[in-house]
């Protein structure tokens, strides 16, 4: 049965969406851009900040069903400019383990807020 996950320690959901909904088994979070809990957005700051700040609100996310960055099955990251990924990816290495988890980086036309990257995941929770 599918249930739906909230966080104070992430962005609210701003629309027709969940932070998070998982089965008990698997968690699918929403992208999370860089946008603090209280509703700071980040956009004008560099990639790496944007990163580390989707990146803390995607692990409060798994913290809240329990799960952490080791726990991740997949991620997909969406940046505006493909030219970023070498910065998103120095930030990125430092959230995961010996054990990375599967993972797409594609670059896109635009995204929410006009900010530069956004990061989705599927987190087992076995």
């Amino acid at each position: 049965m599918k249930r739906v996950t909230e966080t104070d320690a992430a962005p609210a959901a701003v629309g027709a969406y969940s932070q998070a909904t998982t089965n008990g088994d698997l968690l699918f979070t929403a992208g999370q851009i860089p946008m603090t809990p209280d509703g700071e957005l980040l956009d004008d700051e560099s990639i790496a900040r944007q990163t580390e700040q989707a990146l803390d609100n995607l692990v409060a996310i798994l913290e809240e069903e329990g799960a952490s960055a080791g726990d991740v099955l997949k991620v997909t990251v969406f940046l505006d400019d493909i030219e970023d990924f070498e910065e998103m990816n120095d930030t990125y290495g430092g959230y995961f383990d010996d054990e990375p988890p599967a993972r797409s980086a594609v670059e896109v036309a635009a995204l929410p807020k006009g900010v530069g990257v956004e990061i989705e995941a599927v987190a087992t929770l076995e």
